[in-house]
């Protein structure tokens, strides 16, 4: 999924390794992240098989850096990726699920305490989700009003995460409260 990620956030515009890596971290870390050496090796990948391509930008007062463009071949990849329709629910990794299923072994402050870190984390990235990234997007389409309809896409997505992570807090709340009356 990487190399879509890459493809689509090249589609707009060209972006250097170090962009692209803040592209994910402000539009798509709340529902796919990756490691800055995941998105080099992808990237050189994705040159290899000719859906993008590189250039060198030197500079003088820093060192020189590569700019990435996507070609004719990955805009066509891109798109018949985006156009195959997904045909099941794909399995999610949670691993405070995971810890949470087989913590009954714990002690209730142990337990507690794991659930109020994470949903201080949750609440966290909902403001994110709720305040700066919804101005990031605003601010997108102003500055290039013919991204609009990305903007549209955006903003959905944004969306979907916002109330993922209200439901979240909302099960967070629920557990605390039963692990505090029950356990």
């Amino acid at each position: 999924m990487l190399k879509y990620i890459l493809l689509g956030g090249l589609y707009t515009k060209p972006l250097t390794g170090y962009q692209i890596k803040q592209f994910m971290e402000n539009a798509t870390s709340h529902f796919w992240y990756a490691q800055t050496s995941q998105i080099y090796r992808t990237l050189d990948q994705l040159e290899k098989e000719g859906l993008v391509t590189s250039q060198i930008q030197e500079q003088h007062d820093k060192p020189d850096r590569r700019i990435y463009h996507i070609t004719n071949m990955g805009r066509a990849d891109l798109r018949g990726w985006l156009e195959t329709p997904l045909t099941n629910i794909e399995p999610t990794k949670d691993t405070l699920l995971l810890k949470l299923y087989f913590s009954a072994q714990l002690d209730k402050e142990t337990v507690l305490t794991q659930l109020r870190l994470q949903r201080a984390l949750h609440k966290q990235q909902l403001a994110h989700l709720v305040n700066v990234s919804k101005a990031q997007i605003e601010q997108g389409i102003q500055a290039n009003p013919a991204l609009k309809r990305d903007g549209l896409m955006w903003e959905i997505t944004r969306r979907n995460g916002e109330l993922f992570e209200e439901a979240y807090i909302r099960w967070l709340d629920e557990a605390i409260e039963r692990i505090e009356a029950e356990f």
